[in-house]
């Protein structure tokens, strides 16, 4: 029996993170619920032992259901019947057995029958599940629509969609259009309001993941004559009204499990979420923030995919009498691959740990009145998850997609072939940097950590002066000095004052502040544990080189330059 939580020794090392205590702590109200349900922790201990079992039982679904499925769903996919998406035999079997155990909703609090895990568990559950079969985390990883519900919604639709999501029903986010992609502001969904106050939409969504789920938040225009994101609303759309047509399922490239539905909304009744005109300005950017941080696990999960079914090959194929692991040109390969998993991982955790204790004190802010010490820690980490976040999305899913290319380089020729797993992950890896915004999207929202100096504060106050061993010093000191040529770059880039100029040169800046942020974080892990000082040493050589290089690039192009690349 496989379990991919238990062979994973690095998911337990991020799990039992010291800032875990606090989270803990915050996310259980000091175990106040202990006595109310008899499966709410105690302790510290008890709620570690708790995530444990959990991950545990994922781990065993995962290793034994929902891997040996995914060659099979790959190549089945869903289908529309009668107005209703038919899932993969294999895809309603891995959800039976994960409504079986009881795994949707857990993020959930426990009186609409969640498990009140925080988001550092639920990640590694959806890095767990990416690793079996990419597609399948888009089913039930929207379970995380269900927070938004959590965050916005009124009691009374809390209690009646949130328990339904718990017992097993699924989630879907309808934003995107057919000419509203990126450009949410665009969305011309019509959402109308009748004389008793409820309201119906019309039109089209496109590019709907899981267009088929139970429960919806719908984005949509409520205020007549608006053009831009003021006059925009969130809906939930429950699919029992079945007033919506699925016009079809999309042909994808990878990730074929999971429908992509274009959906027909004709007079289909809905129920306002929170108050008018906020549903983008407000709701959907934390749906989104959310959504961006669940790419980066999944990007993170097909990158530990992709490693070991290329580690495993290397090491079983021979080739002029020995095997191709032992060749420099394939051994630097995976080596490589293993620094950049660790270094996304590490960066995934960091930023979960951010949104983590300043989304829980933001719920408890409705509860009580916050101290003042617990206000500046909110707002400290919530301006942390806002840069921490893109910077995750972007690189992770950069890195996704060379690990997976790396993994067919490895098999060679059998790679390309459908007789190895390599070939579906490749596919599934490509659309990890262009849904839920695009790398460059990405690069728009980091950006603003650069020039605000943000992600240079945190690296000076709290990465830099960490307590290191000795032995760790040398790589610290490198860290300063791409610390110090980062500033640099920077100042060169923005005392110009010029916004192309800037805008050009983003993605070399925001790549080269999460070099530095990485590379601190592998040092961090390797101070608590030496197993990281092999991936810290390898990530932060390869770090300098790049960031050298950009520096280089960055001083040697001159605004006057850009029309060079400017295409007619």
């Amino acid at each position: 029996m496989a379990n991919y939580y238990t062979d994973n020794r690095d998911l337990r090392f991020h799990l039992t993170h010291p800032l875990m205590q606090r989270i803990i702590e915050l996310r259980e109200h000091n175990y106040a619920e202990k006595d109310r349900f008899d499966y709410a922790p105690f302790s510290y201990e008890d709620a570690i032992d708790s995530y444990d079992k959990v991950l545990e039982i994922i781990g065993e679904i995962c290793g034994d259901i929902v891997a040996p499925n995914a060659e099979s769903v790959d190549a089945e996919g869903p289908r529309v019947v009668d107005n209703s998406v038919v899932y993969a035999r294999g895809t309603q079997e891995n959800l039976d057995a994960l409504r079986k155990a009881g795994l949707m909703g857990i993020t959930l609090p426990r009186r609409y029958g969640g498990l009140n895990l925080s988001i550092v568990p639920y990640s590694m559950a959806a890095d767990i599940v990416s690793r079996a079969d990419a597609g399948f985390v888009n089913i039930w990883g929207l379970q995380d629509c269900a927070e938004t519900i959590n965050e916005f919604a009124d009691e009374d639709q809390k209690e009646r969609f949130l328990t339904r999501v718990c017992n097993g029903e699924t989630c879907a986010m309808d934003l995107t259009e057919p000419d509203a992609g990126s450009d949410l502001q665009a969305v011309q969904l019509k959402a109308t309001q009748k004389p008793d106050g409820s309201w119906t939409l019309n039109g089209v969504k496109r590019f709907i993941t899981n267009g088929d789920g139970n429960i919806a938040l719908v984005l949509a225009r409520s205020e007549e004559g608006t053009t831009d994101g003021r006059g925009l609303s969130m809906f939930i759309y429950d699919r029992k009204s079945n007033a919506v047509k699925i016009r079809r399922i999309e042909h994808k490239l990878g990730i074929i499990g999971s429908p992509t539905c274009e959906l027909a909304f004709k007079d289909a009744p809905a129920e306002l979420v929170g108050s008018r005109r906020l549903g983008l300005i407000k709701y959907v950017m934390a749906l989104m923030n959310g959504a961006r941080l669940g790419i980066g696990a999944q990007s993170v999960g097909i990158s530990e995919a992709a490693y070991r079914e290329a580690l495993a090959y290397a090491r079983e194929r021979r080739q002029f009498g020995k095997a191709i692991i032992r060749f420099p040109a394939v051994y630097e390969i995976l080596a490589n691959m293993k620094a950049k998993l660790d270094a996304a991982r590490t960066l995934l955790y960091e930023t979960c740990r951010f949104v983590d204790i300043y989304k829980t004190l933001e719920h408890i802010s409705a509860e009580r009145t916050l101290t003042p010490e617990e206000r500046a820690e909110m707002k400290s980490y919530q301006k942390l998850a806002d840069f921490f976040t893109p910077l995750l999305k972007g690189m992770a899913s950069e890195y996704c997609n060379q690990a997976a290319y790396d993994a067919i380089q490895i098999h060679g020729g059998s790679g390309f072939t459908k007789d190895y797993p390599v070939e579906r992950i490749y596919r599934d890896a490509r659309i990890t940097s262009i849904y839920e915004g695009t790398t460059q999207l990405q690069v728009v929202a980091a950006i603003r950590g650069v020039t605000t100096g943000a992600y240079l504060k945190h690296i000076r106050e709290v990465y830099e002066p960490a307590e290191l061993r000795p032995e760790l010093e040398e790589w610290r000191n490198i860290l300063k000095e791409m610390t110090a040529e980062y500033e640099t770059a920077v100042a060169t880039v923005t005392e110009v004052k010029d916004s192309e100029y800037l805008d050009f040169h983003a993605r070399r800046l925001v790549e080269m502040a999460g070099n530095i942020i990485m590379g601190y974080l592998l040092v961090l892990d390797a101070q608590r544990d030496a197993h990281y000082t092999r991936s810290a040493k390898i990530f932060i050589k390869h770090g300098q080189a790049d960031n050298r290089s950009k520096k280089q690039y960055i001083d040697a192009f001159s605004p006057e330059e850009l029309e060079l690349m400017t295409q007619d």
